[in-house]
């Protein structure tokens, strides 16, 4: 989802913190500030992108363990068997023809004092500013009996590829008249939609290949973000064959049992021939070994200038922040990593260009020719950021050729937000 503020708000809100994140005077005499940006997803792309764009003299380098990037949005397509695995994926070639340096390797310690990266292999890349973009991590303690072997058998597929692709054999392998359950966790966490536009396109699959088989929705939540659109479009799509059980009727996922395939709850377990087990996450690793993680599991940052609460001259964008009121979104992350740009541009070489704007939408697909969207606006209000008026969601009365219109829309946005991080 990606998000805007006005021209004239991101600029006065910059300006008045920039101070707040100042880097040492002799910075300023540098002809190459050092930039370094961990994380090649969404967010740490584009602010990799935006900062060669503000000015070629700056040393950028965004370091990314993966030779390829494989995009979450759009992704619940291919467990659906909608969507192929390779056009979710992206390399860097592109990035780095552009003159950024792409180091290939896990970051693995961070020296914020000395202001050093520590990779893989044991090299060191020094840096003036530090961007961190980890994204998420999933919290394998937070359900009784769920670790990351477990994953193996009740995938979560909330980090895109392999663990989609073994969603998909699964579903795929299920005889008819199987259910599928799906484990959806409390918020903050990743792309709120998400679980419920998953639960709706695997719909699509058994209705179409597997009608004697349902699914079974486990909800920490009682409410949900366009909630009455998507049980419009079930009721309408999928009559009888997707159950939801929220929070107040016992839904919360505490626990699993790998050996018996049993989902454990509140209330009552299950025992579904496919679980799709969505843990709680937090933010990424780099993250926490950096020192930028607070009690919540996630960054804190100044939402004005995306600095970090904990630690100097480092920024942090995407999933991985404490946010409040803007969703953990690809859109968003986008967003962010621009906006992160211009900030530090500002700083380090006097940049005076206006920042960019933060707005968008977010789509939610629940059949190939069905699709829903939802635009917000947000500013920073204290540390976090708030929504304001000026957001908006797809009508309720909207009739099936605008679904159908808003599904092309969705393809459309997709191939325009990856051309954006990516090249």
């Amino acid at each position: 989802m990606t998000f805007t503020r006005t021209r004239r708000e991101v600029g006065g809100l910059i300006a008045a913190s920039v101070a707040m994140v100042a880097a040492p005077a002799v910075l300023r005499a540098q002809t190459a500030a050092r930039v370094v940006v961990i994380g090649g997803g969404f967010g740490g792309a584009s602010c990799a992108r935006a900062l060669r764009k503000a000015d070629a003299k700056l040393d950028v380098t965004l370091v990314e363990a993966n030779k390829t990037f494989t995009s979450c949005p759009l992704s619940n397509e291919v467990i659906a068997g909608l969507r192929d695995i390779g056009a979710q994926q992206f390399g860097y070639d592109k990035i780095a023809a552009e003159g950024l340096r792409v180091v290939p390797q896990a970051a693995t310690a961070i020296d914020a004092s000395a202001r050093k990266v520590t990779l893989a292999d044991g090299t060191t890349l020094a840096y003036d500013r530090l961007v961190l973009a980890p994204g998420i991590d999933i919290d394998f303690t937070a359900l009784q009996g769920y670790d990351e072997a477990a994953s193996a058998v009740m995938p979560h597929a909330y980090k895109a590829g392999a663990q989609t692709l073994l969603l998909r054999k699964q579903i795929e392998a299920m005889p008819d008249g199987g259910t599928v359950a799906i484990s959806v966790p409390a918020n903050p966490s990743r792309c709120p939609p998400a679980p419920y536009e998953r639960a709706s396109l695997i719909a699509h699959y058994l209705k179409t290949n597997k009608p004697k088989s349902k699914l079974l929705v486990l909800d920490a939540k009682d409410n949900f973000s366009q909630q009455k659109l998507f049980e419009q479009a079930w009721q309408q799509l999928y009559p009888g064959l997707i159950e939801r059980i929220p929070l107040s009727q016992g839904g919360r996922v505490t626990g699993v049992e790998v050996g018996t395939r049993t989902v454990i709850t509140e209330f009552g377990n299950y025992n579904p021939a496919v679980a799709n087990i969505i843990p709680p996450q937090k933010a990424g690793r780099i993250a926490q070994l950096a020192g930028a993680v607070d009690r919540t599991g996630w960054c804190p940052i100044d939402a004005a200038t995306f600095a970090s609460k904990l630690l100097p001259d480092v920024h942090v964008v995407g999933d991985a922040c404490l946010g409040g009121g803007i969703p953990k979104s690809a859109g968003a992350a986008q967003a962010q990593g621009k906006a992160c740009a211009a900030v530090i541009a500002r700083d380090l070489i006097a940049r005076s260009s206006e920042p960019p704007p933060l707005t968008g939408v977010c789509y939610s697909t629940v059949a190939p020719d069905y699709a829903f969207s939802l635009s917000g606006v947000y500013q920073p209000k204290g540390d976090l950021f708030a929504e304001v008026e000026g957001g908006k969601t797809s009508s309720l009365d909207a009739p099936r050729s605008a679904r159908a219109a808003e599904a092309d829309a969705a393809t459309a946005w997709f191939k325009a937000l990856t051309h954006d991080a990516f090249g």
